[in-house]
């Protein structure tokens, strides 16, 4: 008896692809790509660096750490760090604070919430610090507070200019009325770079706030600011549960500010070497 299909010829590989099956999706690591918070879009973290931490769709500005910052702004091989070993100690013995200052330093890689050096921009000389947002939130302690004046009677010393870039949830609780204390300790400082005659430029990012906000953050002779970045003493929340009112759109953020007069100007990050060479350029004493 024939078997059914004996004789019949052998479909081959090609005639058997159905042509309606549903080609696999590619799968791309998770470490590759990043969703802007603001418009949503997918990013190549890779391109994302490339533009400097901003979004090429909506400008939104990405939270950098203060090294990536610094290779950003100032001159190749320039930076000379200092006061680089100082670290925080839990002088008031607050609870689990040794713990926090662990933490904070293994996610941040630093020892403590600001750096400071010497560095160039556009060939000009100047002092800086550049507080770490993975560091407690930039958070300003007695170190905070040490090294910011240490490095102000450093550039008074030498006659430099000062670019400070802010970023910071305020004092920080866990010393008490020493972290508030780095306030006047800062302004004290900021006041005799000035008496000098001497340049303090601040860039403001997001956010920038509280006893920072208060102190030397809004110091400087020129107050520049990164797009949308959240500047203010108190939040938004706690003003509005204050004065039992809603706040209008945009307030406390970088471009409220300007209308305001608070601020100078509101500059994209990528732009910040350029804006800032221009204006050590125009108060450079050398070129008087």
């Amino acid at each position: 008896m024939l078997q059914k299909g004996l004789f019949r010829k052998p479909r081959i590989e090609l005639e058997t692809y159905d042509k309606f099956a549903k080609t696999a999706q590619p799968v791309i690591p998770e470490e590759m790509c990043i969703t802007c918070p603001s418009c949503k879009t997918t990013l190549f973290v890779t391109e994302l660096s490339e533009n400097d931490n901003i979004c090429q769709k909506c400008n939104h500005h990405f939270r950098i750490n203060a090294r990536q910052r610094i290779s950003i702004v100032f001159d190749d091989n320039t930076f000379v760090e200092l006061d680089a070993d100082m670290r925080s100690t839990n002088v008031i013995d607050f609870p689990d604070y040794d713990k926090k200052l662990k933490s904070a330093s293994l996610e941040s890689a630093e020892k403590d919430a600001v750096v400071c050096g010497t560095a160039k921009v556009g060939g000009y000389p100047a002092a800086t610090f550049v507080m770490e947002p993975y560091f407690m939130m930039g958070s300003m302690g007695s170190i905070v507070g040490e090294k910011i004046t240490r490095l102000f009677e450093y550039a008074t010393e030498h006659s430099l200019p000062v670019i400070g870039f802010t970023v910071s949830g305020g004092a920080r609780m866990q010393e008490g009325i020493l972290s508030l204390m780095q306030m006047a300790k800062t302004s004290g400082a900021v006041k005799r770079h000035s008496d000098a005659g001497n340049l303090y430029i601040t860039v403001l990012t997001d956010p920038t706030t509280g006893g920072v906000t208060a102190s030397f953050a809004m110091e400087g002779d020129i107050i520049i600011a990164e797009p949308k970045a959240l500047i203010g003493f108190a939040g938004p929340r706690v003003i509005e549960q204050t004065i039992g009112q809603k706040l209008p759109a945009g307030f406390q953020r970088s471009e409220f500010l300007l209308e305001q007069g608070f601020i100078d100007d509101v500059v994209s990050r990528d732009e910040h070497k350029t804006y800032l060479t221009k204006l050590l350029a125009l108060h450079n004493r050398e070129a008087k």
